[in-house]
């Protein structure tokens, strides 16, 4: 596995503070003609309803929409249940994952429909490497709660139902962050430890959302992802791990600038 030293993740990390990627970053001209499909990738834990408030506003302005349902047993599993959904896209495509899809995505954006990835508030591994070691170097606020991930016996992790609102979706309504909290779909612990075998974002245009308040990932490392991807990134202030159900207009609006400015 390809390591990363703590002072050269540090250094990377002091420079995306000081650049203009703590706001929306400039991009080169606009194709002549948008990408009109988006396919949608969920993060450990949730499933793709989470993705309905940013669908409706895609599709209401004019955008072909799918959304990949992960299986969540397997890294290997959820690249297929994406690249199924890719295969049966009719041309050109933006491919968005929130959270651990950023890993899924990175996987399976090498796909030859894919023309631009949109990370939201997520992960970004190189080859070689796996969240579980980056997140590491720069923990969560989650990660160093005692008793905030369980694991069930067979290997499945998931965020503690009475921790969930504040630290997953503190900017929900409470209804809603509490249902959520009882219909996690519990995740194989594997998958965040499985080493990438391809990264997309190394040859593939990226855009990067920070969630400002994010407890589940270190906002910092994911300033440091898009920093080393080149990612055109957005920071979202105060915005929870939840930032794609609680900034849809905003999450929405970065993903129409991919499709605008990705070259078919």
């Amino acid at each position: 596995m390809k390591s990363l030293s703590h002072a050269a993740i540090a250094l990377a990390v002091a420079a995306g503070f000081a650049s203009s990627a703590l706001a929306a970053a400039p991009v080169s001209a606009p194709s002549s003609a948008p990408v009109r499909n988006i396919v949608l990738v969920h993060g450990a834990w949730v499933d793709g309803s989470g993705w309905k408030p940013v669908y409706d506003i895609l599709v209401k302005d004019g955008y072909h929409v799918s959304v990949v349902q992960e299986p969540l047993t397997s890294l290997a599993g959820d690249v297929a249940a994406a690249r199924r959904v890719l295969d049966a896209q009719d041309g050109p495509t933006i491919l968005v994952g929130h959270s651990y899809g950023g890993s899924v995505i990175t996987e399976a954006g090498v796909h030859p429909n894919v023309v631009g990835l949109v990370y939201v508030a997520a992960h970004a591994p190189a080859v070689g490497e796996d969240e579980s070691a980056l997140g590491k170097r720069m923990p969560s606020y989650t990660s160093m709660q005692s008793g905030a991930i369980e694991k069930t016996a067979d290997g499945y992790t998931y965020l503690n139902p009475a921790v969930f609102p504040k630290d997953f979706a503190a900017d929900l309504a409470p209804a809603k962050a509490r249902f959520e909290a009882h219909a996690q779909m519990p995740t194989a612990a594997d998958v965040f430890s499985t080493p990438l075998t391809a990264a997309a974002w190394t040859s593939k245009p990226s855009w990067g959302i920070v969630a400002g308040g994010d407890k589940i990932i270190n906002p910092d490392l994911e300033r440091w992802y898009y920093e080393r991807a080149h990612s055109h990134t957005t920071v979202i202030p105060g915005a929870s791990h939840s930032v794609y159900e609680s900034r849809p207009r905003q999450v929405a609006a970065v993903i129409e600038d991919a499709a605008r400015h990705a070259q078919p």
